[in-house]
C-alpha cells in the first residue's frame, strides 16, 4: 500500500470553523477552508496519535463525554511544546473534536483511523508491569500514576498490572522470578533508585533465561522495554533520555512505543559482578558526599548541597592507579561539542559495530549480545597520582541542576563510556570545576581536568594500600541498608549484590554511632574512599568497569532536536 496515498478525504467542522480533512498512510492532516486561512494546515503523523474516541470526550483532568454527539469523533495525538526553565521538549495531549456531515462518515473516519493506528504503530504496547515507589521523591507517586499516566494508558487501550512496591528490591525480585508471559515492557514510577531496581531485574532475568552468566563479559541484549515515570528526587536517567521531568511527557513516549537504545556499565570486583550502572561511577569527592549525606537523611534532599559543601571545605584527594581502555577516538570525542539528540548518527551507526553478526543491526533481535571489547583490541592507559575525583558515565547525566552534565558530549547507545579524571588541585581550582556543571562553560577546560572516551575502567589502590584500611567494622549504607566488606560474591550480582534498602536501617544507625565514614572537618582525612554508583555505596574499592553497548532499552527516544540544548562556550 503506498503510505502517501489518501485514504480519506472530506470536510469536517471544528468548533465553528469548516476544514479539510486527509487521512494518508502516514499523516492525519486539516486545512482550514476561510479564505484567509487556506494555508493553516495542522499534520498529526499516525504514529503519534494516542487514540480516537467517538463523540466530544476530554481524559485529562478527568473523562468526559458530551452528550447528544453522534456525529463526532475526538482524536487525541501528541503535542509539543517548549519546556521553559528545562532543556528539551514537553509533549502534551493534544486533543480535537471533529463534527461530520453524518453518523455514517463518522463511523468511515474512526474505523480507518483505527486500523491506520494498528498498522502503523506495531511498537506500541499492549500490555505492562507498572511498579509505583510510594517512597520515593515528594511521596507522590500514587497520585501521579492514578491521576495522570493511567487514563492516558486507558485511553491508548494499555492493559496495565500496578504494583505498589513495599519493600526495596521488591520490584527487582519480582522481575527476576515472576511470570511475565504477555508483558510487553515494565515501568517504574519513582526515581532513578527505582529505576535501578527494573534495570537489573531485566537484565538478570535475560540473562538467566539465555543461560549466561552475569560475571561473564559479553551479556546478551534484553527485549523487556523500561519505562520510566519521573517520580522521585532527581530523575537523572529521564531527564538524560527525553530531555524533561515531566510525567505525561514519559507516558506519552511509552504509548507510541519509542525505543531508546541505553549502554550500560557492569561494574566487577575480583571477576564478579557487583553492580550495574548507567549515569554515575563516581570516586572521591562524589562517594563522599553520598557516604556523609547517610548521616543526614533527616535534612531530606536537603542533605546532599550540606554534604557537598561539607566534603567540598574537607579538602580531600586519594591515591590510586587509574587504567583505562581507549575507544577509538576517530568516532566520537568528549571534546567535539556535540550533543546525542533523538536519531543521533554515532549511536546509529555504532549498531552495525556493536553487533556486526546481526542480518538486521537496526533490530532488537533476541539473538543479539551486547559485546564488551577485549584486552586484546587496544593497550591499557595507566594515570596514577592523587585524585579529587574519578568519575565513569554512560550518558551525559544531565539533570535540572545541571542542564548539559557530567559529560555533555556522552552517547547514549555507542558502546562507550566518559572517563572523567581530576587531579589533585587548590580548592578554588576544584569549585570551579564544580560550578561550570551549572553553566554553559566547559568543565573540561582547565589543566587539573582530563576526560577520555573508552571501553573499560580499572581502578587499584597504590602498592601499600589495603581497602581493608577503614576498619573491619567498614559497611556501605545507602538508602536505607547495608552490605558488609567481607560478603561473599554470589553468582548473580542482580540478586544479591544490590542493597536490601530498608530492612537494616535500624542496624545501620547503630554502627554509624560505633564509627561514621566522616567525622567532619577536624578528623584526620581517610586514605581511602568509596565508590558511588548511581545513588548507591560499592562495597569495594578496586574495581573493573565494562561498558555494554545497547544492552537494555527504554521508552524513550532521546533529547529531540527542537530542544533548547546549549553548546559549551
Amino acid at each position: 500500500m503506498d503510505v502517501g496515498l489518501v485514504q480519506l478525504e472530506s470536510s469536517l467542522w471544528v468548533g465553528k470553523k469548516r476544514y479539510r480533512a486527509a487521512l494518508t498512510g502516514l499523516h492525519l492532516n486539516w486545512t482550514e477552508l476561510d479564505k484567509k486561512n487556506r494555508d493553516k494546515t495542522v499534520s498529526v503523523p499516525v504514529s503519534e496519535v494516542v487514540g480516537v474516541e467517538e463523540g466530544r470526550v476530554e481524559v485529562l483532568p478527568q473523562r468526559s463525554v458530551s452528550e447528544d454527539t453522534d456525529r463526532d469523533f475526538t482524536v487525541f495525538y501528541v503535542k509539543r511544546s517548549s519546556s521553559g526553565s528545562s532543556y528539551g521538549l514537553l509533549w502534551h495531549l493534544g486533543r480535537t473534536q471533529f463534527s461530520c456531515p453524518s453518523r455514517d462518515l463518522r463511523d468511515q473516519w474512526m474505523t480507518l483511523l483505527r486500523i491506520a493506528l494498528k498498522t502503523h504503530s506495531s511498537s506500541r504496547p499492549h500490555r505492562l508491569l507498572v511498579f509505583i515507589n510510594p517512597f520515593g521523591g515528594k511521596k507522590q507517586g500514587r497520585q501521579i500514576y492514578h491521576s495522570l499516566v493511567a487514563p492516558l494508558f486507558e485511553l491508548a487501550g494499555i492493559s496495565a498490572h500496578v504494583i505498589v512496591t513495599e519493600r526495596a528490591n521488591q520490584a527487582r525480585d519480582h522481575i527476576l522470578k515472576k511470570d511475565l508471559t504477555g508483558f510487553d515492557g515494565v515501568v517504574c514510577v519513582g526515581g532513578d533508585g527505582m529505576f535501578s531496581e527494573l534495570l537489573h531485574g531485566v537484565i538478570g532475568r535475560t540473562q538467566q533465561e539465555a543461560g549466561l552468566s552475569e560475571h561473564d563479559p559479553s551479556l546478551q541484549s534484553c527485549d523487556l522495554h523500561i519505562g520510566i515515570i519521573p517520580a522521585g528526587s532527581t530523575d537523572c536517567v529521564c531527564f538524560a533520555t527525553v530531555g524533561v521531568n515531566d510525567p505525561v511527557t514519559s507516558a506519552l513516549h511509552i504509548i507510541i512505543g519509542d525505543s531508546q537504545p541505553l549502554d550500560v556499565c557492569s561494574v566487577h570486583h575480583r571477576s564478579s559482578l557487583v553492580r550495574y550502572s548507567v549515569s554515575l561511577v563516581g570516586y572521591g569527592f562524589y562517594g563522599d558526599v553520598l557516604a556523609e549525606s547517610e548521616r543526614h537523611r533527616w535534612m531530606g534532599p536537603l542533605r546532599y548541597d550540606y554534604s557537598g559543601a561539607l566534603v567540598y571545605l574537607s579538602n580531600r584527594s586519594y591515591a590510586g592507579l587509574v587504567q583505562y581502555l581507549p575507544a577509538d577516538h576517530q568516532l566520537s570525542s568528549p571534546r567535539d561539542n556535540t550533543r546525542c539528540l533523538s536519531g543521533c548518527s554515532v549511536c546509529f551507526k555504532s549498531t552495525g559495530r556493536l553487533f556486526p553478526h546481526s542480518p538486521d543491526a537496526s533490530s532488537n533481535d533476541s539473538s543479539h549480545f551486547s559485546q564488551f571489547s577485549s584486552d586484546s583490541e587496544g593497550d591499557w592507559v595507566s594515570v596514577e597520582g592523587r585524585f579529587k575525583a574519578v568519575s565513569l558515565t554512560c550518558m551525559s547525566s544531565s539533570c535540572p541542576r545541571s542542564p548539559l552534565g557530567l559529560s555533555p558530549s556522552a552517547h547514549l547507545a555507542d558502546g562507550t563510556g566518559d572517563l572523567i579524571i581530576v587531579r589533585d588541585t587548590h580548592p578554588l581550582g576544584f569549585l570551579t570545576f564544580l560550578h561550570r556543571h551549572t553553566s554553559s562553560q566547559d568543565q573540561f577546560d582547565l589543566p587539573f581536568v582530563d576526560v577520555h572516551r573508552v571501553k573499560a575502567v580499572r581502578f587499584s589502590l597504590p602498592p601499600g594500600e589495603k581497602e581493608e584500611e577503614r576498619g573491619e567494622e567498614r559497611e556501605t549504607v545507602n538508602d536505607g541498608g547495608m552490605v558488609e566488606e567481607g560478603e561473599t560474591p554470589s553468582q548473580s550480582g542482580s540478586q544479591h549484590h544490590l542493597v536490601e534498602r530498608g530492612e537494616e536501617r535500624g542496624m545501620a544507625n547503630d554502627r554509624r554511632k560505633k564509627k561514621d565514614f566522616l567525622c567532619g572537618l577536624c578528623c584526620s582525612k581517610p586514605s581511602v574512599s568509596v565508590w558511588n554508583c548511581d545513588g548507591e555505596i560499592l562495597p569495594h574499592t578496586e574495581i573493573l568497569c565494562r561498558v555494554h553497548g545497547q544492552l537494555v532499552r527504554l521508552y524513550a527516544r532521546g533529547m529531540e532536536d527542537g530542544s533548547a540544548t546549549p553548546t559549551r562556550k
